[in-house]
């Protein structure tokens, strides 16, 4: 245990006492998604990137939205959480916008800075 570190010890001791899952789950509330740009995962609708207008259970707005149809990950890569985090590589296959779409939400995975540019500089793709 040589490389725990002060800030590990304390992650370790909130995670064990509860108080990290709490703080968790209070920051990740369906209110708090309202405005984010998200990558959305559904059961038969594919996988979807854009901003979230209204969230209700699994129901899901979402504003600007584009079809990801087929993607890897910037380090080439296959897990949409790290489409999240890194964003696309430019041989991935995004669709057009549309103004609005309604999904149900399996997934909901909020993007970082880095792949939000990414994703929205990437060209439509066409057949």
């Amino acid at each position: 245990m040589s490389n725990l570190t002060p800030e590990i010890a304390l992650m370790l001791l909130q995670v064990l006492s509860g108080k990290q899952a709490q703080q968790t789950t209070e920051q990740f509330k369906p209110s708090s998604l309202i405005g984010k740009k998200v990558i959305i995962r559904t059961y038969a609708a594919g996988v979807h990137y854009g901003e979230i207008l209204e969230k209700e259970g699994k129901e899901v707005i979402l504003k600007d939205s584009r079809r990801l149809w087929y993607w890897k990950t910037a380090n080439k890569g296959i897990s949409l959480s790290e489409v999240a985090n890194e964003g696309l590589a430019n041989d991935s296959k995004v669709c057009e916008a549309v103004p609005l779409i309604w999904l149900e939400a399996v997934e909901i995975i909020v993007c970082s800075d880095i792949s939000i540019k990414n994703i929205e500089s990437q060209n439509v793709y066409k057949a």
